[in-house]
């Protein structure tokens, strides 16, 4: 596209969508104008590439996921497609901002955090690689909620995203499908075919919106979002006089599509979360089917030309999901319908913790979904009839069971349920392995597999850093945005005072740049020369927000006793959101936000320690941070973080990490060396000998003058606010060692204000990170799956037409393409309903 079918296609798309022209229309206007040209040139690439993918034996990728913390679209997108300096020059010929347009658009309120931003990379990934893929999730009407902290505590306020937001979304409301809840299932035989008859039950329809996401590349990836609406009132109900229940039940059919994740901590708060869970998989179970029906016209081949992914728990009932279709509507017998979907589906687990693995209640989960409970019992019980003619251990039947004591296990559903099952992180697996699923493992070890996390480069180091890319490009040519492994020819100037001397430079701005938008958001002043030490995730106990605050507190009380010692200035820079019912997470940062007050308001400390909390932390807001950090704080108890991926995107902009051996820090550790990183506390295998002998918190807080100064200032209040829940706790219970820790990360912290004294050394750790951050590509990531859990192809696209080969000099950057049209014809437009299957002769699946 050119600079003038640019300017042409925004005039027409302001005049036909708002009847507006160039002079009169708004920054708002411009930016949807421009989004719906991106979207249409989206939407073409998308048939070319489906085009071009018929007849190649390349599968198609389902990826089922509760979250996809999407972020803003239009910078992305015309990233990937190479229109970002096309459509800055048509815009500034109408004297309008290309940035500005950036801000009109709102953060897509489909996440929460590390998960839903995987699932994001992943669809990155797949266009990148070629693979035909659509990912399916919700479309959430008020996303996760905006964070608001009034006076220190946060309040959740709806985040209404869709103004602005549904300009990438495209109904598709042709292909929606009904859900089914409640009532009662009447099952009957007639011959051998089975049937399944539903009683007042209640129906919700699911409705298609499709979001298209770019790759760097011809492939495009396709986001499926269900939004939920009742089909009709119930005029009987209302006619009768019942106007309320009427009214009830399609407010209560509405709520499903309302808000990611409501506080599960009351029992309609978990009836909603169940609903939403079934929801998401029958809707999109039902579409993958009726897809792949409509291609093939038989199931029999669905693991050859199908992969369905669950990422974490959430979507365990896609597999008593297809069950149900495979018996009820097809027709086949249970053991064939259990191998096909056994073949076809597989799980990506996202903790290490027994304890977080997802339970529903037997009487819930029954009462909510009477036929997928009788499909869930069955296997139940065919699952523990494999395990003890494979082991006679009754007590190891019992702990693989699905379903146990009046609870459903989703997490062993999904190991039973699935050909493949992997962790996130080199040592998540491994643990996987040892302990959370060490029964599955000694039964089927073949199943249990790797594949550590990865995050999408052209987001988080191109588009985010523009001017760290620049420098790169000079340095090693462009290659590195789509092959990451090329990041390590970085390590030739390692020793390259003045490319360390550029590189601390872009650090700085970068830093400068991020202090003007707390001064702008917080009203604190930032000092960009003193360290920025980060610590920007999900707030939760295990990963350990409270022993960064000990820390601060002994730093802030040393200071306060030798006000005039030398000290390296440090800021903390702290982003988060606690899950609207975790109070104790809650009450951290309420901690967090009174210290901040204490600390920045004492004129005896002079700005050495400043404390910030940035409210309602999004991905735009991480891609602003991440490039000015320059300390990575990773400080989980070991075993318990699955892998991370923040630390990998602070560990590609340059910010050295702080960190405990777990997760993915092990690998960042094997990645840069020990030099190049700051390794403090207990391994996994201490940490579960502690355990086991029984761990006191009080030994270590009463053999530790600082560390008890440190508890006892916040057993004494902070700012006025008492905090004696947190005190209590690490005094007395400590679940997550943080005070076993405590004196290691001390020194830590000692270590890493003494490197960053040493500005040529502090720049060479950077390098060696950045250099070495090449294996956390979601690139990377996406062809593990493909090659050892998916075992499947990337579209291979025609060869463009050869032109006269120039030989090229060494390291010099490729000059960047326009996107060139696809030569392929346009698909036609398909009919994508089921084909009506000849029934097989069934066997009783009871």
């Amino acid at each position: 596209m050119t600079v003038s079918q640019a300017k042409k296609a925004i005039s027409d798309k302001l005049s036909h969508f708002f009847g507006v022209d160039t002079k009169t229309a708004t920054d708002a206007q411009y930016y949807k104008a421009v989004a719906l040209i991106v979207r249409d040139r989206l939407s073409q690439m998308n048939s070319d590439f489906r085009q071009e993918a018929k007849g190649q034996d390349s599968k198609e990728i389902y990826y089922l996921c509760m979250e996809f913390l999407m972020g803003r679209s239009l910078k992305n997108n015309l990233y990937n497609l190479d229109l970002t300096d096309t459509f800055k020059k048509a815009l500034e010929s109408f004297d309008v901002s290309l940035d500005k347009l950036y801000e009109k658009e709102p953060d897509a309120g489909l996440g929460n955090g590390g998960l839903g931003r995987l699932a994001a990379c992943y669809l990155d990934g797949l266009a990148t690689n070629g693979f035909q893929s659509m990912g399916y999730s919700i479309r959430y009407e008020a996303g996760i909620f905006k964070q608001k902290l009034v006076d220190g505590w946060q309040t959740e306020l709806p985040d209404f995203w869709l103004p602005g937001g549904d300009v990438w979304l495209v109904p598709r409301d042709e292909r929606s499908v009904e859900v089914k809840f409640e009532g009662w299932v009447d099952e009957s035989w007639d011959g051998d075919f089975h049937h399944v008859d539903y009683r007042d039950c209640n129906t919700v329809t699911a409705v298609p919106y499709d979001m298209y996401v770019s790759g760097k590349g011809k492939g495009v990836s396709r986001l499926r979002l269900w939004a939920s609406r009742k089909p009709e009132l119930d005029m009987g109900l209302f006619n009768s006089g019942s106007y309320v229940k009427a009214m009830e039940q399609s407010a209560m059919a509405e709520a499903i599509s309302k808000v990611l994740y409501p506080a599960d901590n009351t029992p309609e708060g978990k009836s909603l979360r169940l609903r939403q869970q079934y929801f998401l998989v029958s809707a999109s179970i039902q579409d993958i089917i009726q897809r792949h029906l409509t291609r093939y016209g038989t199931l029999d081949n669905l693991p050859d030309k199908v992969a369905i992914h669950i990422n974490d728990t959430h979507p365990t009932m896609a597999i008593p999901e297809l069950m149900r279709i495979m018996l009820d509507e097809c027709g086949y017998d249970w053991d064939t319908a259990w191998s096909l979907v056994t073949r076809t589906v597989a799980y990506t687990n996202h903790t290490v913790m027994k304890e977080a693995l997802e339970c529903w209640s037997e009487d819930l989960y029954k009462r909510l979904l009477p036929r997928i409970y009788s499909i869930t019992k069955e296997i139940d019980n065919r699952f523990r009839a494999y395990v003890w003619g494979a082991t006679g251990d009754a007590d190891k039947v019992e702990r693989m069971a699905i379903v146990s004591g009046g609870v459903v296990r989703m997490a062993n559903l999904c190991v039973a349920g699935s050909h493949s099952v992997n962790g996130v992180s080199a040592l998540h697996s491994e643990i996987l392995k040892d302990t959370v699923f060490n029964d599955f493992y000694t039964i089927t070890p073949e199943k249990f597999t790797n594949v550590t996390n990865g995050i999408a480069f052209r987001r988080w180091i191109c588009q985010s850093n523009p001017k760290l890319t620049s420098f790169i490009t000079e340095l090693i040519g462009d290659g590195f945005i789509t092959k990451s492994d090329e990041l390590l020819k970085l390590r030739e100037f390692k020793d390259d005072k003045q490319v360390l001397d550029r590189l601390a430079a872009i650090k700085l701005a970068n830093k400068e740049k991020f202090a003007d938008i707390v001064k702008k958001r917080n009203g604190i002043e930032l000092d960009p020369t003193s360290i920025f030490d980060v610590q920007v995730k999900r707030l939760h106990e295990y990963k350990r927000q409270q022993l960064n605050v000990l820390n601060i507190i002994a730093e802030y009380q040393m200071l306060k006793a030798n006000p005039n010692m030398e000290f390296q200035p440090r800021t903390y820079i702290f982003a988060s959101k606690a899950a609207p019912g975790y109070f104790m997470a809650k009450k951290i940062i309420e901690l967090i936000d009174a210290l901040s007050k204490v600390v920045n308001n004492d004129p005896d400390i002079k700005g050495r320690i400043k404390v910030v909390f940035m409210e309602d932390y999004n991905v735009s807001l991480a891609e602003k941070l991440m490039p000015a950090a320059d300390i990575s704080e990773q400080i989980s108890l070991a075993g318990t973080e699955a892998s991370g991926t923040g630390n990998m995107k602070l560990m590609l902009n340059g910010a050295v990490t702080l960190g405990t051996l777990d997760g993915a820090n092990v690998e960042i550790h094997d990645a840069v060396g020990d030099d190049n990183i700051f390794i403090f506390g207990l391994k996994t295998p201490e940490v579960m000998q502690l355990q086991k002998k029984g761990y006191n918190p009080m030994e270590y807080m009463y053999n530790n003058d600082v560390l008890k100064s440190a508890v006892e200032f916040i057993q004494a209040g902070v700012n006025g606010k008492s905090f004696g829940e947190i005190s209590s706790s690490l005094m007395n219970v400590d679940q997550y060692m943080a005070l076993a820790d405590f004196a290691d990360y001390q020194k830590a912290q000692q270590l890493s204000a003494k490197a960053y004294q040493d500005k040529e050394k502090f720049a060479r750790m950077s390098l060696m990170n950045i250099s070495g951050a090449g294996i956390f590509s979601a690139d990377r990531s996406i062809m593990d799956y493909a090659n050892n859990i998916w075992h499947t192809q990337p579209v291979k696209f025609k060869e463009e037409t050869p032109k006269a080969s120039k030989k090229s000099a060494p390291m010099q950057a490729e000059a960047k393409k326009p996107a060139k049209k696809s030569a392929a014809k346009k698909a036609e437009p398909k009919k994508e309903t089921a084909k009506k299957q000849t029934k097989k002769p069934a066997k009783k699946s009871k």
